[in-house]
């Protein structure tokens, strides 16, 4: 059993045995087995992967493989698998031949840029965790231009309807007359962080751009299109699982 796997109960709802709550039945009962261990505790992890599991004393379906994918994801597509309004989905943007895959995160309906999908419920729980702090690099085209005071409050932080929000970096890339652009880096995943940080501090985002999450670049991939992760990027994710988690940013 891998302690950073995914809780039992999730796996076996994933598996087509009912909702988490009878799945938690199930292990109750002493139904499940993991290595060949009866197992009864809620909170126990296992990667469908690595691990045996059986219901009953029957094993469970083989897992799909494991697909990892980096996405350009355009603006004016949700990051979702369904949406109720019949607006485009990302999942659209992908051959049906693929494994179901899931996002990693969000991108808010208007922004673009890096998205990675990915099957593996354990590496997105990585991916996600604030105590990971895996940082997401946007750039910004924001309205005027930060001066270096403004740059320097988006690190110290703000605090937005009750909230603080918080760069780990910010810089000024290019500006015109009127507009700047600018690099943003965070940790914490907040919605709409970015966005919020920029309007709080005077300049309102007019484009968004994630061209980094953790060691993965979005680099000449164009809107609409996408690629498998390299041997390089997929060890570079799975090390974040072997490292000792960031300290999460303080309040």
């Amino acid at each position: 059993m891998k302690g950073t796997g995914e809780r039992l109960q999730k796996i076996l709802a994933q598996a087509g045995f009912g909702s988490r709550r009878s799945c938690e039945g199930l292990i109750r009962d002493g139904r499940v087995a993991v290595n060949g261990v009866v197992v009864q505790k809620l909170g126990t992890r296992a990667d469908p992967a690595a691990d045996a599991i059986e219901v009953d004393r029957r094993p469970l379906p083989r897992a799909p493989a494991r697909v990892y994918l980096l996405l350009h994801k355009p603006p004016g597509v949700v990051t979702s698998l369904r949406d109720p309004q019949g607006r485009p989905v990302v999942t659209d943007l992908l051959p049906g031949r693929l494994p179901r895959v899931y996002p990693v995160g969000r991108l808010d309906f208007a922004s673009e840029g890096l998205l990675l999908l990915t099957n593996d419920g354990a590496l997105t729980q990585r991916m996600l965790h604030p105590a990971f702090g895996v940082p997401r690099t946007y750039h910004a085209r924001v309205r005027g231009v930060p001066s270096a005071a403004t740059l320097t409050a988006m690190c110290r932080g703000v605090r937005v309807e009750g909230e603080r929000l918080r760069a780990r970096g910010a810089s000024l890339l290019k500006a015109t007359d009127r507009n700047g652009w600018v690099e943003v880096v965070v940790a914490e995943g907040k919605h709409h962080e970015v966005r919020r940080l920029c309007q709080a501090l005077g300049h309102p985002v007019l484009r968004l751009r994630r061209v980094a999450f953790g060691p993965l670049r979005l680099g000449r991939l164009k809107p609409g299109e996408w690629r498998r992760l390299t041997d390089r990027e997929l060890a570079a994710l799975q090390a974040l699982g072997r490292t000792r988690p960031l300290k999460a940013p303080g309040p």
